[in-house]
């Protein structure tokens, strides 16, 4: 049986800490979050890790609100 690898990391946007599924992408926290591909480009090109799941979703929200 192949354990699934977890990492702890913290949100370079609210530095709060999470804990980061990457080899389980499925039960991650940030699986939840629904991002457009205009928010994805926007995220990679201000951060260079993993955000938490309530920055995906404020950044998500403010999106929305522009519309």
């Amino acid at each position: 049986m192949t354990m699934c690898k977890h990492e702890e990391k913290k949100c370079p946007r609210c530095y709060v800490t999470f804990e980061c599924k990457p080899g389980n992408v499925g039960q991650c926290q940030c699986y939840e979050a629904v991002l457009t591909t205009k928010e994805r480009t926007s995220i990679a090109e201000k951060y260079n890790d993993c955000l938490c799941l309530q920055c995906l979703r404020e950044i998500s929200a403010t999106e929305l609100n522009r519309c």
